[in-house]
């Protein structure tokens, strides 16, 4: 069956698992994006954490360096690294909830295709009768 003879109601089907897909997709690149973030923020911590008290210590602010104390970047590095785990808490809880909404769409698609439509449409193994334009 080509795309131009799907039905209306297999086709919304479609349409919605393809927007979830690329939900999921959206959620996984976050998380690949914040993942990389703490990797960073940690280093940044643990050189930050070697340094003595008394050392000159700068942030990054825009396209300047900030000259800080060492006291108050590690406090703001590490409620960045608690930010983080919050929201890659909240992206794996998406990505959970996304990923069960996906097999409930393929089971509907799958359940839709072998034989009730809830519009009372059914597909059928048979194929489409085409009239003949030789004739």
């Amino acid at each position: 069956m080509s795309t131009g003879q799907m039905p209306p109601w297999l086709q919304e089907q479609l349409m919605k698992l393809q927007q979830s897909q690329q939900n999921l997709q959206s959620v996984l690149t976050q998380k690949q994006h914040l993942q990389m973030e703490k990797v960073e923020t940690e280093k940044a911590l643990e050189e930050l954490r070697k340094a003595d008290e008394d050392d000159n210590v700068y942030k990054h602010s825009g396209s300047i360096l900030i000259k800080s104390t060492k006291k108050e970047l590690v406090d703001e590095l590490e409620e960045k690294l608690e930010m983080a785990k919050t929201r890659f808490t909240v992206l794996e809880k998406q990505e959970t909830r996304i990923k069960e909404t996906l097999k409930e769409q393929e089971t509907k698609i799958t359940e839709m295709m072998r034989g009730g439509a809830g519009s009372g449409a059914k597909m059928t193994d048979q194929p489409a009768k085409i009239d003949d334009p030789r004739k």
